[in-house]
């Protein structure tokens, strides 16, 4: 059974933006803008991107 993945791809850059922020960023394995990461999807992956959901897109 494959596992389930959500693509984010970062969409506004974090300079301004708080230092936890830009750590969940770092996380998520963000760096440059329009970068896409698929990631899967479990709780503690959601719940970043949730937490920085004004800087990226997920799909």
């Amino acid at each position: 059974m494959a596992k389930k993945t959500i693509k984010v791809t970062l969409i506004k850059s974090p300079i301004g933006t708080k230092a936890d922020h830009r750590a969940t960023l770092r996380g998520l394995g963000l760096r440059k803008l329009n970068q896409t990461r698929e990631l899967e999807d479990t709780p503690a992956v959601r719940g970043m991107i949730t937490k920085v959901a004004y800087l990226v897109r997920a799909e």
